[in-house]
């Protein structure tokens, strides 16, 4: 009976650390070797031996959400809405792994999966027994699946069809946990001691709307959503999924105690960007450092209610994308007419006087 040690490692390089945190979540599967066969059988030509395998995850929180949050926000006049923002991501920006479902598919024909197993962890560390035949794999990982009613996972059987799949409706919530992927060949051989090095990356991210009242006293009942994400979310190739006239996402409503400000936050996949198919993180110096587009890729959607009973909606357009483990906050004011107003140079405006509901104008 052999032993492999497989080590799934996902860390930033030293000079990235600028770009925002990382922490890890530890998982230790150990597979406990079994024989197949009995050693009475006289012909063993049919006989799968399972090997003792040790295999340890490392989860890696790779995202610039502390880093956005103290360069966006003055530490003095948004010392409180930055506290309360913090608290509502604590559970999407977080290296805390509360479940993990774990496939293993042929690499031939069908790549039909040949073990699935899954696991409760609530905690950073976690020991499992498994059992696998020495067999040439891809093996994918997904963790913190459970707790997000937005997002399933689905056609899971096969290996490439499987994905993360987002509710199909015109109107959705955002999303409620942090979701992580990983994806790794594996060839368990006999007799070699082996390391596979597996990162695994965050495939959500969010968005938040940061609105100061100024003079105006039109606060209560604002509509806020943001809209251009992903749908889904293709596991084995890390690619994501968009559709033509995305779902509008809406976002929850913070507000800061002492300054009044309201913040408006939404967690969806990700943006387009402007080149090349949209994939998770790759380790970069810069990971989230990207040029704006000449198009919008995502929007924020602000209905401001007036006193004589209109509404006004505005278009706040931006061009640069929201990648996987990203927060991009956009700071804004209310000014005349209930009109959303931002310096943001990479963001552009539409506003719409007496908005009806169910009116669209091309602008």
């Amino acid at each position: 009976m052999t032993r492999h040690e497989m080590t799934f490692n996902g860390r930033m390089l030293p000079t990235a650390r600028p770009s925002g945190m990382w922490r890890g979540v530890v998982m230790s599967l150990v597979m406990a070797g079994l024989t197949g066969c009995s050693i009475i059988d006289e012909d063993l030509s049919d006989c799968v031996e399972e090997e003792k395998e040790e295999v340890t995850y490392e989860l890696t929180l790779v995202t610039n959400f502390t880093t956005e949050i103290e360069t966006k926000l003055n530490p003095e006049t948004d010392k409180d809405i930055a506290e309360v923002l913090r608290e509502h991501l604590s559970r999407i920006f977080t290296d805390f792994a509360h479940d993990v479902d774990l496939s293993f598919y042929d690499t031939q024909g069908d790549s039909v999966r040949l073990h699935h197993d899954q696991h409760i962890m609530d905690a950073n560390q976690a020991t499992y027994t498994l059992t696998l035949p020495r067999h040439n794999y891809m093996h994918l990982a997904v963790a913190n699946i459970l707790d997000n009613q937005l997002v399933n996972l689905a056609d899971d059987g096969r290996c490439h069809p499987s994905q993360l799949r987002q509710t199909e409706r015109d109107t959705i919530d955002s999303h409620t946990t942090g979701l992580f992927t990983a994806r790794q060949p594996m060839n368990v051989l006999e007799g070699v001691n082996q390391k596979f090095e597996v990162r695994l990356y965050m495939a959500n991210c969010a968005a938040a709307l940061l609105l100061d009242p100024r003079n105006s006293q039109q606060m209560d009942n604002i509509r806020v959503y943001s809209t251009g994400f992903a749908t889904g979310f293709n596991i084995c190739d890390s690619t994501f999924q968009y559709v033509q006239e995305p779902p509008l996402v809406r976002t929850a409503t913070l507000v800061g105690k002492e300054s009044g400000q309201r913040c408006y936050c939404s967690v969806n996949f990700p943006s387009k960007r402007e080149t090349a198919p949209t994939r998770t993180i790759i380790e970069t110096l810069e990971p989230f450092l990207a040029q704006p587009s000449e198009e919008a890729l995502w929007e924020f959607r602000v209905y401001v209610p007036q006193d004589d009973g209109t509404i006004t909606e505005t278009i706040l357009r931006i061009k640069e994308p929201l990648s996987a483990g990203q927060l991009k906050i956009i700071k804004c004011w209310i000014g005349e007419h209930g009109a959303v107003i931002t310096k943001n140079s990479e963001v552009s405006t539409s506003v719409t006087l007496d908005w009806k509901e169910g009116l669209h104008i091309e602008t």
